[in-house]
Parts: structure tokens; C-alpha cells; sequence
């Protein structure tokens, strides 16, 4: 059995949806899910699922203790679901490409420190883009900058808003981002 552990920051649409998905496949879980804030819904998300959960505080992330949870978990897999910190140089190390994240533009563009939820979906429309999407990456040391591994694509018509671009960009992370977990998982 392969095990997942989600990195989460908010309501948890996507770690839901996840969920969701590999309670259909044999071979891979989600174990755990971790948020850095207390309140957030992702949390009920999970234990209304069945799954593992619980808050971790930044010293947590930098002094090990999550990474020692990692390791109680037997947790082979990292994904992160709308997760706004910067994921420390030891878990790279102790995961080598097998921390993914999920980003609601095409990057490189759009992307980076401070380049999350609406403030993204703000600068495509400000910037008369014809097209967005969502792009699956790699984690590295720079927020957005890990290798690609795939990308979706949708069409911006006129009268959109930020509103309608982040639906159009979770209708595509709910069809892809599954998948392409469980496929990068089953190459490992």
C-alpha cells in the first residue's frame, strides 16, 4: 500500500476530492492530511472522511515534527492542496520528487510567492490572457518553480471574473489532479 499525506491551508475542495478518488483504488490512500491553520474546514473534511488529521504550527515544520509524523504514517507520498508555505529543504531530501502541488495557471506565469486563489485569477484577467489552466508540478526550493508535469488548459470569454476562472480551474483540478497523483505514484 502506497500512502499519501495532503498538505492543506483551507476548506479542503481538493484533498475532498482526492480522498474521494483513491477510496476507489487498490493499491494507494490518503493516510494523513495536515493544515497549518486550526480552523481550517480541511480538516473536518478529513475526519468526516475517516482520514487522519491534524494542525501543525511552522515550528512543527521546521524542527521536525512533521517530518517524524511523516514517518509514523509510513507516508511515501506528498501532495499539497492549497498549501501557502514553502516546504522546507530536508522534506525535498527525504522525498525526492514525490512532493506534487497544484497551481490555478499556466506557469511559469502567474506564479510564485504571494500568487495564490483570486490574487491569480485577478492578474490573467488584468492581463487579457485568452487562456488559463492549472498546472501540476514538482515542489522545489522556490514557490512554482518545480518541474512540470502536466498542464490543462480552458478558454477565457469575455465578462469573466475571478469567480468564474477559479471555477473553471477546479473543474480541471478535480478531473486531473487525482489521475495524475495516481499515475506518478504507480511510475515510482
Amino acid at each position: 500500500m502506497n500512502h499519501i499525506c495532503i498538505l492543506a491551508s483551507g476548506s479542503g475542495t481538493n484533498t475532498q476530492n482526492i480522498i474521494e478518488y483513491f477510496t476507489k483504488v487498490e493499491n494507494i490512500e490518503v493516510s494523513l492530511v495536515l493544515s497549518n491553520k486550526k480552523e481550517a474546514y480541511v480538516l473536518q473534511r478529513a475526519r468526516m472522511s475517516g482520514v487522519s488529521n491534524k494542525f501543525f504550527s511552522r515550528g512543527d515544520l521546521n524542527n521536525s515534527v512533521v517530518l517524524k509524523l511523516l514517518e509514523e504514517y509510513k507516508i511515501d507520498f506528498i501532495v499539497l492542496a492549497g498549501f501557502l508555505w514553502l516546504i522546507p529543504v530536508k522534506f525535498l531530501r527525504a522525498f525526492p520528487n514525490r512532493i506534487v502541488n497544484i497551481h490555478p495557471a499556466l506557469l511559469p506565469k502567474y506564479g510564485g510567492k504571494g500568487m495564490y486563489g483570486d490574487k491569480v485569477h485577478e492578474a490573467v484577467l488584468e492581463n487579457d490572457e485568452k487562456e488559463s489552466g492549472i498546472t501540476i508540478h514538482y515542489v522545489n526550493e522556490e514557490y512554482d518553480k518545480g518541474d512540470i508535469i502536466f498542464q490543462a488548459k480552458y478558454k477565457i470569454v469575455q465578462g469573466e471574473t475571478a469567480d468564474s476562472l477559479a471555477k473553471k480551474a477546479h473543474e480541471l483540478e478535480y478531473k486531473h489532479y487525482p489521475r495524475v497523483i495516481e499515475e506518478l505514484i504507480n511510475s515510482i
